[in-house]
């Protein structure tokens, strides 16, 4: 008898993915941040954000998203014509997008920090996700190879799948900052998430500002300012 069932399979492909970069790539940066863009957003654009850090001290590191879209239907716009987002997975096959991501973020990261292990002087690593970013964040501390001195989550919280008792979090100091009239973080989620965060003893600092969902350029300048001196998990 045949057998017309139909199986799914997977197979590791070479890619190109693109990121963008501010500051020197020398190795001579005191600070390296990576920062991981939201749903919709391309490297390109979410850089332009911190471009007031961009004081030759930091060297800002934004990978773009593996999974480019449309941001406007067919009928919106000819192809030509259409804006491009990019975001970092969907709910289809979702283990495998995070496994790539996470592969590509530490691919990312080794080649960036290579200068730095070369002159023998690492710089203190900054990973700030915003928005979809800080899943996407927050699963490449928990499970890939950064190590980062310090981590923002802005706009967003730890995805329900990575364990706030994580070893790798123990080990940053954590700031989530949040906008006040941010239309996707209400006080009753945000109610929930703290009470998770205290029931496995996540320490992190919490940062409101006047603002809806977005990078408010205040706020990243006090948060950036906030660092100097400060040590992991104060």
């Amino acid at each position: 008898m045949t057998d017309h069932r139909s199986r799914e399979h997977h197979i590791t492909v070479e890619r190109s993915a693109r990121y963008v970069t501010l500051g020197p790539r020398d190795g001579t940066a005191r600070e390296v941040w990576f920062v991981l863009h939201g749903y919709g957003q391309l490297a390109a654009d979410f850089i332009r954000h911190f471009a007031p850090l961009d004081d030759g001290t930091r060297q800002i590191i934004a990978p773009e998203a593996l999974n480019r879209f449309y941001l406007v239907g067919l009928d919106a716009a000819p192809a030509a014509e259409r804006p491009v987002g990019a975001t970092w997975m969907t709910k289809e096959d979702r283990l495998s997008e995070i496994n790539d991501y996470v592969s590509y973020l530490d691919a990312v990261a080794a080649r960036e920090l290579q200068p730095y292990e070369q002159r023998g002087s690492p710089p203190r690593i900054v990973v700030l996700g915003f928005s979809q970013g800080v899943a996407t964040a927050a699963r490449w501390i928990a499970s890939g190879g950064i190590r980062p001195a310090h981590s923002i989550l802005w706009g967003g919280f730890l995805p329900p799948d990575v364990d706030p008792a994580a070893e790798p979090f123990r080990a940053t100091s954590i700031q989530i900052v949040l906008g006040s009239r941010d239309r996707f973080l209400s006080a009753e989620r945000l109610e929930v998430e703290e009470q998770r965060l205290r029931e496995h003893a996540f320490r992190y600092r919490l940062v409101r500002y006047e603002g809806g969902h977005g990078i408010a350029s205040a706020t990243l300048g006090e948060v950036a300012r906030s660092l100097s001196g400060a040590v992991p998990n104060e």
